[in-house]
């Protein structure tokens, strides 16, 4: 099989399903983002060490395929596509509360600065709102699935506190906004 196909040389691109649409459709922009943030959740994981976290982000980078290719879907394509479950953000939602006991806890806006890890993380965090607008976009004129926004959206929260915890665990300052 050929890595190219010289299909999309005209601008368009196939859904899974088949339908053809625009490079530049809301669906595109949602998947794409996805796929984005999975390529960043890689690159975090050159940076991260604990074995915990490495587990919990192979796991996201196993659902943003599944949000991805949910997304890649017309709207009943007929192709059995794997889905994404309520315990999955429950899964985020556990690692959060976990790594946030440790925490100090603060009341001001911290800067996204620190040990490389905990800048990764603040990277994928953006990423993960950008992915979670488009989805609401695309939410707007065709059937997205409830649990794939509520993931996304659990996702940037749980990049924010892994690079607090990043940057707690390799005693690394927390930096303040001065305002």
């Amino acid at each position: 099989m050929k890595v190219y196909t010289k299909t999309g040389d005209g601008g368009t691109t196939s859904l899974v399903g088949g339908k053809r649409v625009s490079k530049c459709a809301l669906r595109l922009d949602a998947y794409g983002t996805v796929d984005e943030l999975n390529a960043f959740v890689g690159d975090l994981l050159t940076e991260v060490k604990d074995v915990d976290e490495r587990d919990v982000l192979h796991f996201i980078q196993n659902k943003l395929f599944v949000i991805g290719s949910d997304l890649a879907c017309e709207e009943e394509c007929g192709i059995k596509m794997p889905i994404l479950e309520k315990q999955d953000t429950v899964r985020l939602e556990t690692r959060i509360d976990a790594m946030e006991k440790l925490l100090p806890h603060h009341n001001r806006f911290i800067l996204p600065v620190g040990v490389s890890a905990a800048t990764k993380a603040h990277i994928c965090r953006t990423i993960a709102r950008r992915a979670e607008r488009e989805i609401c976009r695309l939410s707007e004129m065709s059937v997205v699935d409830e649990n794939i926004k509520i993931f996304i959206n659990r996702l940037s929260d749980y990049f924010f506190i892994l690079s607090r915890y990043c940057n707690y665990i390799e005693d690394s300052e927390e930096l303040f906004c001065d305002y």
